[in-house]
């Protein structure tokens, strides 16, 4: 085991805490992880969301050897390769109807400054440069690079950081008490995406360029979109001429149920972020997906011009594309991108079963996530979720929190019977945490 702790960094760790008492992970397969010592974890969060076939599989361990052998690195500035326009034409095969363009990432963080910068710019070659504020909502994730930190709405997230991108406002976020418990998308709230109207009012139209949001926020403890909300979002953003950014990080591939949250809720946006499950988690990638119009808008001018002056060295890394064509012929070959909904029913009767346990006072699903937020220890705020996460990991089940909410997330390859281990191994957490 490793013995030497302290040169590494690590990101969003409680570093003291971890390094007391180290939680080390050395080998995957499957839906598990393996401790150094040879202990199972069942892994209940798909990784960090995004091995969504499961931890190890071949297909995709074989892709990424055979690229690395036949070539490491391609430059992507006025170069390419086969394999980023393959993946390119696969992917949107599934995209939303319309979103048929395609720009590599690395990162869930970086296709959301990718995305922003695309709206702005955007607007800017049609003649609208005045469209350069940004609206994101309250308590939303959209990684941790400015733009992602300024148009996100977690205060963790936030305040040590200064002021932010200036002309970016928040719209209300969507948690609800009316909604306690409430068994996929709840009933009441579809009146919040008017709040939207308030701030065209405040900052009027013709200065907006785009919203974002994610369909279903993940990292805040997982809040479900009240039954029409995306729908009215869309609506007053088209009424406005206003982009709406769908924030796809944790929802594309399957999560849900559907290939992504947009074909899921039936609401398609102008822009959408992508990473995660791309790969399945097994090489970092990322990008956004756009629609025509927007791509063509900027295709004007001399053809020898770049016209977007943006990316990344590594956009479309040969073993990143590699391993998402692979990944995407294993979601192919077992109907994973809709394998969530035929296994939601039986996870949603398994996390509702939490419902009344000692200080839970909210269980929310869809497609295959959950989240259970428990009542906060007065004055130690994300303690009693915390304890309730190691917890689980004594006891062999890996789980995410994000304050005082436990969030899920598994493979899709999940069986019932671990839906089973998980919750019952929640189950008794809980209880012992109370």
């Amino acid at each position: 085991m490793q013995k030497n702790l302290d040169a590494y960094w690590m990101p969003f760790t409680a570093n003291r805490q971890f390094k007391k008492s180290p939680r080390l992970l050395s080998k995957a397969q499957g839906m598990h992880f393996w401790t150094p010592e040879g202990r199972q974890i069942l892994d209940g969060i798909a990784g960090l969301w995004c091995v969504n076939a499961g931890h190890g599989r071949q297909k995709i361990t074989q892709a990424i050897q055979d690229q690395a052998a036949e070539m490491d690195f391609a430059p992507p500035f006025n170069m390419g390769h086969p394999k980023a326009f393959e993946l390119a034409e696969e992917l949107v095969k599934i995209t939303p109807e319309g979103m048929n363009k395609v720009f590599f990432t690395n990162s869930g963080s970086e296709s959301v400054e990718t995305a922003l910068k695309m709206a702005i710019a955007y607007h800017r070659v049609r003649g609208e440069g005045q469209r350069t504020r940004l609206i994101g909502r309250e308590r939303g994730y959209h990684g941790v690079n400015f733009g992602g930190i300024s148009v996100g709405g977690m205060v963790a997230n936030r305040k040590m950081f200064g002021t932010m991108l200036s002309g970016v406002d928040h719209i209300r976020h969507t948690h609800d008490p009316r909604n306690f418990n409430s068994r996929g998308q709840p009933a009441n709230g579809a009146e919040l995406a008017d709040d939207l109207e308030r701030l065209v009012a405040l900052h009027d139209a013709s200065t907006i360029a785009a919203v974002i949001v994610e369909p279903v926020a993940g990292s805040t403890g997982v809040l479900i979109p009240p039954k029409g909300y995306l729908q009215r979002l869309r609506e007053i953003c088209d009424k406005h001429g206003i982009l709406l950014i769908f924030d796809e990080v944790i929802t594309g591939f399957g999560r849900l149920g559907s290939p992504f949250a947009a074909e899921h809720f039936g609401v398609t946006p102008d822009l959408m972020t992508v990473a995660k499950g791309l790969t399945n988690g097994a090489v970092p990638m990322g990008a956004v997906f756009a629609k025509q119009q927007i791509h063509d808008a900027f295709m004007n001018g001399p053809e020898h011009l770049i016209e977007f002056f943006h990316g990344y060295t590594y956009s479309a890394h040969p073993l990143a594309c590699a391993a998402g064509l692979a990944t995407l012929e294993t979601y192919a070959d077992e109907g994973l991108l809709t394998r969530g909904a035929k296994m939601a029913s039986t996870f949603e009767q398994a996390v509702h079963s939490l419902e009344g346990l000692p200080n839970v006072i909210d269980v929310r699903n869809i497609g295959l996530v959950g989240g259970i937020e428990l009542a906060p220890i007065p004055g130690e705020p994300g303690k009693r979720a915390f304890s309730v996460f190691l917890d689980c990991w004594e006891k062999g089940v890996l789980v995410r929190t994000t304050g005082d909410t436990v969030a899920l997330s598994p493979p899709l390859i999940i069986e019932a019977s671990h839906i089973e281990q998980i919750v019952s191994t929640l189950k008794g957490a809980i209880q012992r945490a109370a």
